[in-house]
């Protein structure tokens, strides 16, 4: 089963992306950190950064293996609807930061 979904998944990925895997084993960030690798992404002219979360059992070995970053947004373990939002807060904040611009904290 999570080879089928890994299979999907990697699928859909456009080639040449930039993959970035959430998964608890995955690198830890603060905002400001988060923010400098997506930027420092974006400086090598990456147009394309597809993030993969996996289902309940976790990623495939061949969807982590496709990685290019492997991102932990918590220890905890999140539901896919929340861990989306945590994920899309993040880069929002991450923009904000990389614009200089104030974001509440």
């Amino acid at each position: 089963m999570i080879d089928r979904e890994g299979e999907r998944l990697l699928s859909r990925i456009l080639p040449g992306a930039f993959v970035v895997c959430l998964t608890i084993g995955g690198k830890r960030y603060s905002s400001e950190q988060f923010a400098a690798t997506l930027q420092e992404i974006f400086d090598r002219s990456v147009s394309n950064i597809t993030f993969v979360i996996g289902g309940s059992l976790g990623l495939s070995p061949a969807a982590i293996g496709r990685a290019d970053l492997k991102l932990s947004v918590s220890d905890m373990t999140l539901p896919h609807g929340l861990c989306r939002v945590v994920l899309l807060e993040q880069i929002y904040r991450a923009f904000k930061i990389n614009s200089h611009e104030p974001y509440h904290k």
